[in-house]
């Protein structure tokens, strides 16, 4: 079925893809299952549904996401770029007609009801906007005479502007976080550095004054008796009560209380696109644990393949399926740029 000497298509995918990656992916995918069988049941029960309605939810929302990881790890690095930009297209259009056409939940707009269905567009703007920048960012390394610097500067500041409508700062300081590192990757002087960090905090200055819950969650961070600080004290006290260990999945005690612990609580394009995949993916589970240890306000950010919720799998399937592709074993003369010169790669 995955001989070397008789290839298939499936074959070709087994011997060249990064098998320690796929298995890592499918561990967090099966964690996240029995987590949420051990922490969702209480909250369901609070809230008046099956005990274990996450759970299944979950599990629904699972087998997509699974099917996503594995068709997007058979895409060549170009096939990437194209189903990225066409992503990118269809969510920044969603994004847009967010702020107007979506549900409101605690005071913003970033859900919308496609048949029957919440999606949150957002999530899958993420990685497609990540793939997209690093294609600019590749090219403006082998082509300096191209506008591909500002052109990703502009693409930044326009999904900027739409989270903030929303508003989602927590999505905006994750996507921010991943441009500018690899902005830094490409080349990024130093000035750049000082431009970004003064935009950033002018930028957090304005919402503070400007978007209530943003000050009353970064208040409530610097002086916790100043509000409700109910989640996050719950929160750091299930780690201190756990110890490094923990007590066993199902056997915390905590999550009976908690509110909702289910959820939140080579080539230049090749390096560039893998890169911020990963850092992605990295950054977002940072916020998601800084937040629960109370090191940063609070954001309405999941885990990764952790958290309930079904755009946040189904999208990190898509962004760890196209990891997983662009991490592919490829021959050369396969990679984006390389040409054929008689008979050999150059």
């Amino acid at each position: 079925m995955a001989s070397r000497a008789q290839p298939t298509q499936f074959s070709e995918w087994w011997w060249t893809v990064d098998r320690l990656t796929l298995a890592a992916l499918g561990a967090l995918m099966l964690g996240g299952i029995i987590l949420c069988l051990a922490a969702s049941p209480p909250v369901a029960a609070r809230i008046g549904l099956d005990p274990f309605h996450f759970v299944n939810r979950q599990v629904l929302f699972l087998m997509p996401a699974a099917l996503v990881l594995i068709v997007t790890s058979y895409l060549s690095p170009h096939e990437v770029r194209k189903v990225s930009l066409l992503v990118f297209l269809i969510s920044l259009a969603l994004v847009a007609a967010t702020p107007y056409f979506g549900a409101e939940i605690k005071g913003a707009r970033r859900w919308l009801v496609i048949l029957g269905i919440n999606i949150q567009p957002s999530e899958f703007l993420k990685p497609a906007f990540v793939v997209l920048i690093a294609w600019l960012f590749g090219e403006s390394v082998k082509r300096p005479e191209m506008p591909a610097n500002t052109l990703a500067l502009a693409l930044l500041i326009l999904v900027v502007a739409l989270l903030v409508m929303q508003p989602d700062f927590g999505q905006t300081m994750l996507i921010a976080l991943v441009w500018a590192a690899l902005f830094y990757m490409a080349g990024m002087r130093l000035i750049w550095v000082l431009g970004l960090a003064v935009t950033a905090s002018a930028g957090l200055t304005v919402a503070f004054f400007t978007v209530p819950h943003v000050a009353q969650r970064i208040r409530r961070f610097i002086d916790p008796a100043s509000g409700d600080t109910f989640n996050v004290d719950i929160a750091t006290e299930s780690f201190i009560r756990g110890g490094w260990f923990g007590r066993g999945p199902g056997e915390g005690t905590i999550k009976r209380i908690l509110p909702e612990g289910h959820t939140d609580f080579v080539d230049p394009f090749i390096r560039f696109a893998a890169a911020g995949l990963a850092m992605l993916f990295g950054l977002q589970s940072t916020i998601n644990m800084a937040v629960n240890l109370h090191l940063i306000p609070a954001k309405g950010m999941t885990l990764p393949f952790i958290s309930y919720g079904g755009s946040s799998l189904i999208s990190l399937a898509f962004g760890m399926g196209m990891l997983v592709a662009l991490t592919r074993e490829r021959p050369r003369a396969l990679l984006p740029g390389a040409v054929v010169l008689g008979g050999s790669t150059a």
